[in-house]
């Protein structure tokens, strides 16, 4: 994926797993960090991750998905070098579907070192998301 520095403009390569963070390769500040996943690179991109991970389980017909995913991306980008998203199409990774029984969408894990810390079905406004990714993220620190 090809991110653009939000500091300096300069266009950045950015894998969806490795180890660390993303910096810009000019100004050396963090990146945003969004990545797609499957049930074929879950583990590699999720459960590996250096940072905690917020997991989108969505799906391409879901009208909520579709609210609440700019809003986790914009998160992404203010948490910039301290979380990832992974987005995860359920219609497309049946078993991740399965291993986390998804019985709506959207549903948002919460990860860190390979470990759900919380788990949230259904659309949320952006001030209450980001709530629950910062206490979330606070109560495991």
């Amino acid at each position: 994926m090809i991110v653009r520095c939000e500091h300096c403009g300069t266009k950045n390569r950015v894998p969806s797993a490795a180890d660390g963070t993303p910096v810009c390769g000019n100004c050396h500040r963090p990146l945003p960090w969004i990545a797609d996943a499957g049930d074929e690179n879950f583990t590699e991109v999720a459960e590996r991750s250096s940072v905690p991970v917020i997991v989108d389980l969505w799906a391409t017909w879901c009208a909520p998905c579709r609210t609440v995913s700019p809003v986790l991306e914009r998160i992404a980008r203010e948490m910039a070098g301290r979380l990832k998203l992974v987005k995860i199409d359920i219609d497309r990774a049946p078993k991740t579907r399965e291993r986390f029984a998804v019985r709506a969408v959207p549903t948002l894990l919460l990860m860190r070192d390979g470990k759900v810390l919380d788990q949230r079905a259904g659309a949320v406004p952006a001030g209450p998301l980001r709530t629950w990714v910062e206490e979330a993220l606070g109560r495991d620190t």
